[in-house]
């Protein structure tokens, strides 16, 4: 194993040890995979982060099928399916930060309460229903959620984040957990009322496009 692929093996790794020292994942309980090929990268099934290698990322094709001695991660379906039906995601991460998951836990979405939350593709970052870790219902209520978003809150659970590679995935993961304390914080003081409207989030998405730096003589 050679190059590129041992090169994402290692990132996939190295996002996972991330995501514990942000804070926005403890133990075994988040997921990372990266579009590979025909397929997938997934983390491993309950395998520590600390002692987790490149080698033990499993490969998985898009019809499920693997051959590694590891069982690949409980939610591996809807990383199979976030990555066969978005092309414009090739990395996804899943935790349940403290935040999120709070919020998670009555069920609501997170309403534009920050322009930040065109980061996450929209208006709104809604929160899927809850549905059983590892099935295909669930799988589908986190597509439903995810439609037209790069992120999403999963009832009772924890959230998604997706990006075009997995430093923007992670980058997302953590802005979506900020996102999620601030709206908890103002929630103590009474219901927002400043919420930005869906005109004003388009134009921050749009802006978005072309934030960050650029190559000399570009934008």
């Amino acid at each position: 194993m050679q190059g590129a692929e041992a090169a994402l093996r290692q990132e996939i790794v190295a996002t996972c040890r991330r995501m514990t020292a942000l804070g926005i994942n403890h133990g075994t309980s988040g997921n990372v995979s990266a579009r590979w090929r025909d397929g997938l990268l997934v983390t491993p099934s309950g395998l520590d982060y600390e002692t987790m290698a490149p080698a033990d990322i499993v490969f998985m094709k898009m019809d499920g099928s693997h051959e590694h001695a590891l069982a690949p991660s409980s939610e591996w379906r809807f990383h199979r399916d976030i990555l066969a039906t978005r092309g414009d995601v090739n990395a996804v991460v899943h935790a349940p930060p403290t935040y999120c998951t709070a919020l998670s836990m009555t069920g609501r979405d997170i309403p534009a309460v920050h322009y930040m939350i065109a980061s996450a593709g929209g208006p709104t970052v809604r929160c899927a229903p809850y549905r059983t870790f590892g099935t295909e219902a669930l799988s589908r209520q986190a597509l439903e959620a995810l439609e037209g978003r790069l992120a999403c809150l999963l009832s009772n659970h924890g959230m998604i984040a997706c990006g075009a590679t997995l430093q923007k995935a992670l980058w997302l993961a953590g802005e979506l957990e900020t996102l999620a304390r601030q709206y908890a914080v103002a929630l103590q003081l009474g219901t927002p009322l400043n919420v930005l409207p869906d005109e004003e989030i388009a134009r921050v998405v749009e802006k978005f496009r072309s934030y960050g730096p650029h190559p000399k003589g570009g934008r």
